[in-house]
């Protein structure tokens, strides 16, 4: 979660560097951001390459919110030697379909979102709990948790709202109801 400004970038690219071991291979999108971004946090121990969508002219019977068409993408090398055939932006395109229609507050021309990050940023938590342990994935057959080791049963919504209880910070306590003068 964040902005996406050069600084949020930045912060973003380190927390996944902090994860990640050896040599790796990035690719992102066009925002600017994240050359600077990914040269901070992997400096030249990543193989990094850029992948920019190309969209055609919009129709002229395109109402407001129809989609562009892509007719093609264009791929820069920006360090290292990224191989092009794992050069994609795919997978985290589906992460971000598979949270918009799994969060209503993430759909698009809604009233459904959050007025408090704090309240955004701990649905986002559950969201990735319940994905990763207690959603079964048609191409594994089983959790993601369970495929990766993590956990040896899928978790049941009750385990997801104890974790949560136990992990989640408490909201504060408000006094009660004063009618203004």
């Amino acid at each position: 979660m964040g902005g996406r400004s050069a600084n949020w970038a930045v912060e973003f690219v380190l927390d996944c560097a902090a994860r990640i071991k050896g040599r790796v291979q990035v690719t992102t999108d066009g925002h600017k951001a994240y050359p600077e971004a990914v040269e901070t946090a992997f400096g030249a121990a990543c193989d990094y390459a850029m992948l920019q969508k190309i969209y055609g002219a919009p129709a002229e019977n395109d109402t407001r919110y129809s989609p562009a068409v892509c007719i093609g993408c264009d791929m820069k090398v920006v360090s290292g030697d990224p191989d092009p055939k794992h050069v994609s932006t795919s997978y985290v395109e589906r992460h971000n379909l598979s949270m918009r229609m799994g969060m209503r507050r993430f759909t698009r021309l809604t009233n459904a979102f959050s007025k408090k990050v704090q309240n955004h940023a701990a649905m986002v938590a559950i969201y990735a709990v319940h994905y990763n342990f207690a959603r079964i994935h048609e191409t594994l057959r089983i959790t993601p948790s369970m495929a990766a080791g993590l956990s040896d049963h899928v978790w049941s919504l009750e385990e997801i709202v104890t974790m949560a209880d136990n992990y989640l910070p408490k909201p504060a306590k408000r006094g009660p109801y004063k009618k203004r003068s």
